[in-house]
């Protein structure tokens, strides 16, 4: 419950891809219809994004504030003067859930110290779908977002994830540049036993979704072929 007169900064969940609107709650539909302030990664994609969940004010007539990689870090606080003033936020991340492996997460940290109620709401996460649907341990997982790029320093990563999977038993969870999968791919094989489980969960969400859970040593039996496809890659035992 909002005691302040400050507005409520809203973290409103987009989809993961597609056009599909029903993954999306019916009152967050409804929420928008509520907020003229908006802070995005792209306003382009968020105003097509409210005219996909129906939102009957006038696109013209809304604010946008833009937060991108180039700008992270500076401006939020301007960003929130609006809620500071009495009036409701919302954060739109480009995809899936704001402020979850998103730069949104400085905007709830700056509205938290400004004493600004924040309020999330439930949508697609891809982190989470991808977790729920592999069979590994959802009491205790880590999420490392990209693997390292360099050779070296990546297949060092690999082998401390598949220690921890080993000894202390949490599924590790990382995702990489969609035309880069198919050589993870490789890379995983290669480094991982064969009795390490994997999860690969592909166009989550979408109609070309595929969820594929099983040892190292079954998928090097196989042919795969997940280039240029959003993918969440999940380690287990």
């Amino acid at each position: 419950m909002n005691l302040t007169n400050k507005g409520t900064l809203y973290l409103i969940p987009n989809l993961l891809g597609g056009e599909d609107i029903q993954i999306v709650p019916p009152y967050v539909l409804s929420l928008v219809n509520q907020i003229r302030v908006y802070i995005v990664e792209n306003e382009r994609n968020a105003r097509r994004y409210l005219i996909k969940l129906g939102i009957q004010t006038a696109i013209d007539d809304l604010t946008f504030h833009v937060l991108d990689k180039h700008n992270k870090h500076v401006g939020i606080n301007g960003f929130l003067k609006s809620a500071l003033e009495g009036q409701a936020i919302g954060l739109i991340s480009e995809a899936g859930s704001p402020a979850v492996a998103d730069p949104g997460a400085l905007v709830v940290a700056a509205a938290h110290q400004q004493k600004i109620p924040v309020q999330p709401l439930v949508g697609p996460s891809s982190i989470l779908l991808g977790l729920m649907a592999s069979g590994f341990n959802g009491q205790q997982f880590t999420f490392h977002g990209y693997l390292p790029i360099d050779g070296p320093e990546r297949v060092r990563k690999i082998k401390r994830l598949v220690q921890w999977v080993q000894k202390e038993g949490y599924t590790q969870i990382f995702i990489e540049t969609p035309y880069r999968n198919n050589k993870l791919l490789e890379q995983l094989f290669k480094h991982c036993p064969n009795h390490i489980k994997l999860c690969v969960a592909v166009d989550l969400t979408l109609p070309t979704q595929e969820i594929f859970s099983q040892s190292i040593g079954r998928w090097k039996k196989q042919t795969t072929d997940f280039h240029k496809r959003p993918a969440l890659f999940l380690l287990g035992r």
